[in-house]
Parts: structure tokens; C-alpha cells; sequence
């Protein structure tokens, strides 16, 4: 390379080497550090390589969500099947209705929540309630929890389940607040009815019989919660408890994240337990019963669609 000594501008060592460089716009010869031309030439590469890589990757992303799309399924079936647990946002949004509604359940997976009014109300499961019921629901839906209580209350002012959950306070008073909470929040139209068949007398402290009703929003079970009945009595050979139930199996949101189960608040369930008892979950996540006249959370499930 030839030296220019007459060159003034500062350089640093390694800019000692200077070279002619061709400005076709000006059709002249500047002369220009080696350094430069170097620097030029590794941003050039640079800016190809991240050219590349970027559309290598939206590529990459394509094919993933081709791959998701086949494999998983738009439907309640694959979407059920994997706990996500992404922020959809502080309302649900025209195209959430229309994704629940025609069952494709786009970007709507299992423990997705909404944050709303200080509480994350989290998808459950999608479908559970779908094609059940005495008249059948042929509603595309999401099963919505809480992650907290929304306030606290007792079964029954005394230590009795006679009634049954049909006729206890909770159903019949109690439950009212959390219906008015979540029409307001969801719009009345969109909190789904479904018929259930609920337990309205007992008998020995069991469960003795039942009708259908119609159901917006409950206390769940013992079912949902854990995936089978804990205290809930059983067949003891001679006496059959009114166990029939729609809600049969554990919501998909329990069983990807047991922890889910547990926000160290008390919370009651439904289920007769005995003659003073119905199910709860205590504090520490584990499973319970106690007395109908104690105060505690309420934690109820209802759909939307």
C-alpha cells in the first residue's frame, strides 16, 4: 500500500495504511484508510447475515406454526392438551368471542387468563360442558376460574347440609355477589347456562336425591378440583348417595398445574359430605371438609362464550 504523508487526518495506528477509493459520483480518487474499507466491508456482511437470518427465521416460525397447527389441532381437543398461561389481555377481544365461539380456539389455550378488576379469571378447560346436560349444550365455551376467592361466605348459617347444595344459602343467596361480578365483567350474554344435575335432599349425611337445574355460575366439586370424589361418600354396599354429576373428570387446568389448585385461601365445593360437612380446599392446598356454617372463600367456575 502506498503512504500518503501529506494525509492530515487523525488516525490511528492500524489507519496508516491508506488506499484509493473511486467516487463515481464525483468520478475522483479519495484516498481512505484501509480501516475504513474494512469496517464498510464487515458491516456489509453484517447486514446480510442478519438479512438472512432473519427470514431464515420467520421461515423457522412458519414452519412451527404449521407443524403446531397440524398436529394440535384448532379445536378444544389439542388446545386442552397444553397449559400456556399468557396474559390475553384486560377484556376479551371480538376476535377471543369469535375463536371460542366457532371452536377453533385460536391463541386460547388451557391457563391463558384475562386480568380484569384486580383478578385473573383463567381458562379451565375449553368444551368440558359441551353435548351434556338433559337438553344438550351445543355452545362452544371456555370454563372459566378465578385464581382467588372473590369474597367469603358460609353454606348455611347453621351446621347442616339438609338441602342438599340446591337449597343452601350458598346457591341460593350467597352466590349472587359473584354473579353479579362476572355478568358485569364478561356481559350477561356471554356467561353461558347450562343444565346440571344437582343433589337437592339428603339423607344419613349423604346425598339422597336430585333434579336437573339450570346453572351460570357454581361452586365446583370435588371432581374438578382433584379428579375424583375424596370425602364424598360412596356406595357402601346397602345405600347409594345421589353422586350423578356432569362434572365427572378434573378440569385440564388442575391437572397441569396441581399448584393451581392451592392460592392459600380457604375455598368451599359442593359436594355433601355429611349431615354438617361440605368438601373445601384449605389454605395449604390440600383437600378438606368442614362445617356449612364456616365463612369461607368463594371460588366459583362458569362459561363463557
Amino acid at each position: 500500500m502506498p503512504k500518503f504523508d501529506d494525509y492530515t487526518q487523525k488516525n490511528t495506528p492500524e489507519d496508516n495504511d491508506i488506499t484509493l477509493i473511486l467516487d463515481k459520483t464525483a468520478n475522483v480518487n479519495k484516498k481512505t484508510p484501509f480501516s475504513g474499507i474494512w469496517t464498510w466491508i464487515v458491516n456489509k456482511m453484517t447486514n446480510a447475515v442478519i438479512q438472512n437470518l432473519q427470514t431464515t427465521n420467520k421461515t423457522v416460525i412458519g414452519a412451527i406454526n404449521e407443524l403446531n397447527s397440524k398436529s394440535i389441532g384448532n379445536n378444544a381437543g389439542g388446545h386442552n392438551s397444553i397449559f400456556r398461561g399468557k396474559n390475553l389481555g384486560s377484556s376479551v377481544s371480538s376476535s377471543q368471542w369469535s375463536a371460542i365461539q366457532n371452536a377453533s380456539f385460536d391463541d386460547i389455550f388451557v391457563g391463558d387468563y384475562w386480568a380484569i378488576g384486580g383478578v385473573n379469571w383463567r381458562i379451565a378447560a375449553l368444551d368440558y360442558f359441551y353435548n351434556t346436560g338433559d337438553t344438550a349444550l351445543t355452545k362452544h365455551h371456555a370454563v372459566i376460574v378465578p385464581d382467588t376467592q372473590l369474597y367469603t361466605a358460609n353454606m348455611n348459617d347453621t351446621n347442616t347440609t339438609e338441602g342438599a347444595y340446591v337449597n343452601s344459602k350458598m346457591r341460593t343467596e350467597n352466590l349472587e355477589q359473584a354473579k353479579t361480578t362476572i355478568k358485569s365483567t364478561f356481559g350477561a350474554s356471554h356467561v353461558l347456562s347450562h343444565r346440571l344435575y344437582l343433589s337437592n335432599a339428603t339423607a344419613n349425611g349423604r346425598a339422597s336425591a336430585g333434579e336437573w337445574y339450570d346453572a351460570d355460575v357454581e361452586i365446583m366439586t370435588e371432581h374438578m378440583v382433584y379428579g375424583n370424589g375424596v370425602f364424598s361418600p360412596v356406595s357402601d354396599g346397602s345405600s347409594i348417595p345421589n353422586n350423578y354429576r356432569i362434572e365427572k373428570s378434573q378440569l385440564p387446568l388442575f391437572a397441569f398445574r396441581p399448584d393451581l389448585i392451592s392460592n392459600r385461601q380457604w375455598y368451599w365445593l359442593r359436594d355433601v359430605i355429611s349431615s354438617a360437612y361440605f368438601a373445601n380446599v384449605n389454605s395449604y392446598g390440600g383437600v378438606h371438609c368442614g362445617n356449612a356454617s364456616d365463612v369461607l372463600g368463594v371460588r366459583p367456575y362458569f362459561l363463557i362464550g
